[in-house]
């Protein structure tokens, strides 16, 4: 039997937002950054296009605009939440839910982390880990 693939696609605009600061803090991102930082995400937008398991994400705020593109079950380059390269291995946790670990290319840091999950009533919910920390960002479709 073939396995449905959950339909990600579409665009999003962020209606909560838990613990974002405190996953910067958490990275060690200074106070006058946080600020810029959590003004500039309070209202992101979401661009997911996907073509059965690979995923493309345009996140866009009022001070960048970041894309990555990946497929599920293979590792991909990309960077931390504070701007740090990384490895990326995305893999299905659940038949609607992708998680993804982040290993850093150099240095040191604490572990970081996403998932992206679509819930049965239409949310897309995002948790981003620094550590022990975890950010969570609840999603609707526009």
């Amino acid at each position: 039997m073939e396995k449905t693939i959950t339909d990600f696609s579409g665009k999003w605009k962020m209606k909560s937002s838990e613990n974002f600061e405190e996953l910067l803090k958490a990275l060690g991102v200074n106070v006058f950054l946080r600020k810029i930082a959590v003004t500039a995400a309070s209202s992101p937008t979401v661009e997911i296009s996907q073509q059965e398991e690979s995923l493309s994400i345009k996140t866009s705020t009022s001070v960048r605009t970041t894309n990555v593109s990946f497929t599920v079950g293979q590792s991909f380059s990309e960077t931390t939440v504070d701007g740090r390269p990384c490895t990326s291995f995305p893999k299905w946790e659940t038949d609607s839910k992708i998680s993804c670990e982040q290993t850093l290319q150099k240095g040191e840091g604490p572990k970081t982390a996403w998932t992206r999950e679509l819930t049965n009533d239409g949310e897309l919910i995002l948790t981003m880990t620094a550590g022990d920390v975890v950010c969570t960002r609840v999603y609707e479709r526009e």
